[in-house]
């Protein structure tokens, strides 16, 4: 929540979804040196249930392929284990786990692109 969403904003790492209107869903993408990170990615709850979030997650993933990355990372809290599991089922894998801002993070990679045979 500590977040400059102002900047972020600005700088075109805030990506809405509406509806009628309304925001349904945020996602927030920012480019590091090796990966683009999966920063927020929230669904408002009178939204939830509609594959959203998963629509989300998939334009980050070509987001991040667009900007030329090879591989998407994201966080999130560890008492969260529904998204753990979510995010192991759409092939994230947890890389390792830290505690930041008095929070205990799993943080988790997944490759994107296009393989190409050797």
């Amino acid at each position: 929540m500590l977040d400059d969403f102002e900047r972020l904003i600005r700088d075109g790492r805030v990506h809405v979804i509406e509806r009628e209107g309304t925001i349904q869903g945020i996602l927030v993408l920012i480019p590091q040196e090796d990966a683009m990170l999966l920063d927020n990615v929230a669904v408002a709850p009178s939204a939830q249930g509609l594959g959203l979030g998963r629509k989300m997650l998939k334009f980050a993933e070509a987001a991040a392929v667009d900007a030329g990355y090879r591989l998407i990372r994201l966080y999130t809290n560890e008492a969260m284990t529904e998204n753990i599991e979510l995010y192991t089922r759409i092939g994230y894998s947890e890389t390792h786990r830290v505690e930041e801002k008095g929070l205990r993070r799993v943080y988790m990679t997944k490759p994107v692109g296009r393989v190409i045979a050797q």
